[in-house]
This record gives C-alpha cells, sequence and structure tokens, in this order.
C-alpha cells in the first residue's frame, strides 16, 4: 500500500538562499512558476533534481530546495543523462539558457534530445550571454551591438524550437517568463511527457538586451505578435481573433489572412505533424506571429528503458569467473 505524500506548497521547495539576480529579471517570474508547480505533480520532493550548467540561469538549482548540482558550461544534459541512469526514479530536471545550452553545449543538447532521455529541460532565451556581461549569443538577432559585436552583430541566429525538432525531439514546446500560468501549463504537460521535454522559455535580461520580446509580452500589443497554438484548433491571432493562419498548399509556405471568409482555410494545430511544428516554430515577426505552446509531440523508446533492458540482458547471461575469462584464449564471445 502507497504512504500519501505529504502535502508540500511553494515554501517548501524555496531554499533560504539569496536569490542574486538583476532587479526586472526574467529568471524571478520563471524560479516562482517552478516552485508554485513543484506541489501539483505529486512526486516525492526528495526525488527532485536540477542541474544547471553556467549562467545566469544556472544558479537555479541554488534557489531550489531540492536535490542539484551547478555543472560546468554546457554538460548540463551530460551530467543529467548520468543522473537519470543511475537512478531512473529520479525527476530530473536540465536548468540552460541560450549560450550554455545551445553554444559550447549545443552537441550535448542534440544527443540528449535524439537519445529521448527522460529528462525536463528548460531553456531560458534572453537572446544574449547575461552573466558575462553581454555577448551576443546564438539566438541574437543580426545587427545586435554588443562586447563582442560593437559595430553589430552579423551572424545569423538560430531556433532553439527548430533545433531541438531538428534532432529528434519528442516534445517541444515555447512560453514565456511572466506568462505564469500558460508555462506553468506548458511545464507541467512536458513533465507528464515520457522523454525528453524541451521548453524554450522567452525571458528578459533588463541589463544587456532589454525589451527584446516586449512585442509578444506586452498585453497591449501581443495579441498582434503571438499566437497561443492547441491541438486541435485553428491558429488565430489578433486582438479579436481576426486574423488567422493558412498553409499556400502551391508554395507550401504559411501565410496571413483575415479570418473572415477564410474559415475553412484556417491551419487546425496537430502538434503530432512535425511538418507543420517546423513551419509554426520558424515563424517570426514582423509578418508573422510567434507561437506558444505545445508546438510538438510524440511517444517514442526510451533512452533509460532501452538501457535497462540490455542491462538487465546482459545479467541474466551466465558468466564464468574474471579468471576463467582472462585465461579462455585471444578471443572472448560477448553475447
Amino acid at each position: 500500500m502507497n504512504q500519501a505524500l505529504p502535502t508540500l506548497t511553494l515554501k517548501d521547495f524555496a531554499s533560504d538562499q539569496e536569490v542574486r539576480w538583476c532587479p526586472g529579471c526574467g529568471d524571478y517570474a520563471i524560479l516562482k512558476a517552478i516552485q508554485k508547480l513543484m506541489p501539483d505533480l505529486d512526486t516525492p520532493k526528495e526525488n527532485q533534481v536540477f542541474v544547471s550548467g553556467i549562467g545566469c540561469s544556472s544558479r537555479f538549482p541554488y534557489y531550489m530546495n531540492t536535490f542539484g548540482f551547478h555543472t560546468i558550461h554546457g554538460r548540463a544534459p551530460a551530467i543529467a543523462t548520468g543522473v537519470k541512469l543511475a537512478n531512473p526514479e529520479l525527476d530530473v530536471w536540465v536548468i540552460t539558457g541560450d549560450g550554455d545550452g545551445f553554444s559550447i553545449g549545443g552537441n550535448h543538447m542534440m544527443h540528449v534530445l535524439r537519445r529521448n532521455v527522460d529528462l525536463q529541460i528548460l531553456l531560458f532565451n534572453n537572446e544574449i550571454y547575461g552573466l558575462t556581461k553581454g555577448q551576443y549569443s546564438p539566438t541574437s538577432q543580426v545587427g545586435i551591438r554588443s562586447p563582442s559585436s560593437p559595430t553589430g552583430s552579423i551572424d545569423s541566429p538560430l531556433s532553439p524550437c527548430l533545433v531541438a525538432l531538428g534532432s529528434g525531439g519528442a516534445f517541444i514546446a515555447r512560453s514565456i517568463d511572466t506568462e505564469a500560468r500558460h508555462l506553468t501549463e506548458v511545464v507541467k504537460r512536458g513533465h507528464e511527457h515520457r522523454g525528453a521535454a524541451f521548453v524554450e522559455i522567452l525571458q528578459n535580461c533588463p541589463i544587456y538586451n532589454d525589451g527584446i520580446f516586449e512585442k509578444v509580452k506586452d498585453k497591449k500589443v501581443a495579441p498582434d505578435f503571438r499566437v497561443e497554438v492547441v491541438h486541435g484548433e485553428p491558429l488565430t491571432f489578433g486582438k479579436e481573433n481576426e486574423k488567422g493562419i493558412t498553409l499556400n498548399r502551391t508554395s507550401l509556405q504559411l501565410e496571413v489572412v483575415s479570418v473572415e471568409g477564410n474559415e475553412d482555410r484556417l491551419l487546425i494545430h496537430d502538434e503530432t505533424n512535425k511538418t507543420q511544428a517546423q513551419l509554426v516554430a520558424a515563424m517570426a515577426g514582423p509578418d508573422f506571429p510567434v507561437a506558444v505552446g505545445v508546438l510538438y509531440h510524440e511517444e517514442k523508446a526510451l533512452f533509460i528503458d532501452d538501457t535497462q533492458t540490455q542491462v538487465e540482458k546482459a545479467r541474466s547471461i551466465k558468466k564464468s569467473s574474471l579468471e576463467e575469462l582472462l585465461n579462455s584464449g585471444h578471443t572472448w564471445e560477448v553475447d
């Protein structure tokens, strides 16, 4: 008989450490949303583990009253994989940023997604290196001026969600730091997913890249610049939901149209359609709204399950002693 879990609150998941981010940083809102979500996950507190790399976002484990690791630059996915392999019962979270996760950590991120390791990956994207004083990052927009690009960056930015899709990710979503309700719902769905759940969180850096997402966050104008995707519902946006997204069947490109008169042409969001997810994830201003919500979701084999099966099979094979094996000749037969 399973013993009922104790009733926990947000305070049970807040550590005694002073939270040290810049005033106005979007990380505060994300931290509060995750601390508030934790009691609703119906998972033992001692099973929660937060793993981070290097960057402003990577202070996160200090502020969670759970187990955790503050690791090295870009290596959080690799270390989190080891934690999950060592104890699959643990609930392992990866906290990373656009620089930590997609610059030095890009290779690790790609492989943890393609392997479908059962982790919750929260990527804080402020399109800048905040901790190391404002250098442009892999997601920074062309032309941004920074200490490392005083005349404007000429690098083409990558899209975290598109990279995650291209890496074989099975759960890809996007949300916004200050949209607590939406963020909580998206992260909770990612937690329910068995496998690697990747959530990009658009996050403001008030010091080095202030207001970069203002159009999708400001409630006065956001309806015209973002679309909340819901499985089975048409993609509409605008203050009166008067605009919609359609797919041009000839060019296979998305188009913005007036809803009136085009009701039967509106694109219906299908989070199981990878091709559609790639098109929707790529939408960006000024021509298209930014899509937030669960962009893609599929169920597929779990790396942890397959690894355990392989280990159990190896253990089931009767072996001789190590001494007999070493003295058996130059060739060993391994099943």
